[in-house]
């Protein structure tokens, strides 16, 4: 099978437009691939994209990239890291849908990011420290915690909406709301799945009761979460930057078409799909350690 000759780091996409003329189209796939075969490409790809559809639906997509990312054999710390980094410029598509609910969001809602932002350096700090054997062990464990969560999405959004929001308006729910988004910072930076039914409670508790405009800030608290974790990871070299090339334009094409796919299946069935494919992950690597 023919291979490329040159890795996927970010310089070579700037190195892509001079090489383009040398080497024609094969110069375009040794950029998004590296030395991935075309099978690897073809699984990394489609699992990003799968990924991108389902976050822009239902939320979750994290539940596909990382099994997929582990199956295809890197380590789960890498997988991890690798997952975050290429599936959040998804993260900016959705902003962009909700930002008629996010002009109109209250500032001290905003103020979250804060605490999003340490505590998901802080878990990304965490995960750098983990060692591998150790996070192989917890990682059946959080899989099967987070698609615990997501089951759980929706009967806690139809709770959201009859809860007694007035009462919680006041400064001392504000502090225990911004406490609480600083407990899922610290779990979105170490992990990362199934966050926004966390994001969810925590802006429930500060008063919001409009879906809209809580979905609407969970992306952009998601946003800060696992970016500032994407960063740290870039900057300590935690990344394997061949799949995070290709996932992170399949996880854009994701979001932006197959959403229109995802659609026709109908929320119950793309979440039927997630649940089953983090049991599947969860069971397999418990029987495997």
């Amino acid at each position: 099978m023919k291979k490329c000759t040159f890795s996927a780091k970010p310089v070579y996409v700037i190195l892509f437009v001079t090489r383009f003329h040398e080497r024609g189209p094969f110069a375009l796939s040794c950029i998004l691939t590296g030395s991935l075969d075309l099978l690897h490409a073809a699984v990394a790809f489609g699992a990003a994209f799968l990924a991108g559809a389902i976050n822009s639906v239902a939320g979750g997509g994290t539940l596909v990239s990382f099994p997929a990312l582990i199956w295809l054999g890197l380590g789960s710390v890498t997988a991890n890291a690798t997952s975050t980094v290429a599936i959040w410029p998804g993260t900016v598509g959705s902003a962009w849908g909700y930002r008629r609910e996010l002009r109109t969001a209250q500032p001290r809602f905003l103020a979250m990011i804060v605490p999003s932002l340490v505590g998901g350096l802080t878990g990304a700090w965490l995960l750098r420290y983990t060692p591998p054997a150790l996070f192989d062990r917890l990682v059946p464990f959080l899989i099967l915690f987070a698609t615990l969560l997501f089951m759980a999405q929706e009967p806690v959004q139809r709770r959201l909406k009859t809860a007694d929001a007035a009462k919680h308006r006041s400064n001392k729910w504000f502090v225990g709301g911004m406490l609480f988004q600083l407990s899922v910072g610290l779990y979105g930076g170490y992990f990362g799945a199934g966050i926004g039914i966390l994001m969810l409670a925590a802006l429930s508790i500060l008063g919001l009761e409009d879906i809209h405009e809580m979905n609407s800030l969970k992306v952009i608290l998601a946003g800060a979460i696992n970016g500032i974790a994407a960063i740290y990871f870039i900057v300590q070299h935690m990344v394997y930057w061949p799949y995070v090339v290709l996932m992170a334009i399949a996880a854009i094409l994701g979001g932006w078409g197959g959403a229109g796919t995802a659609r026709k299946m109908g929320r119950t069935g793309v979440r039927r799909i997630v649940i089953c494919i983090g049991f599947a992950m969860a069971i397999s690597l418990f029987v495997k350690h």
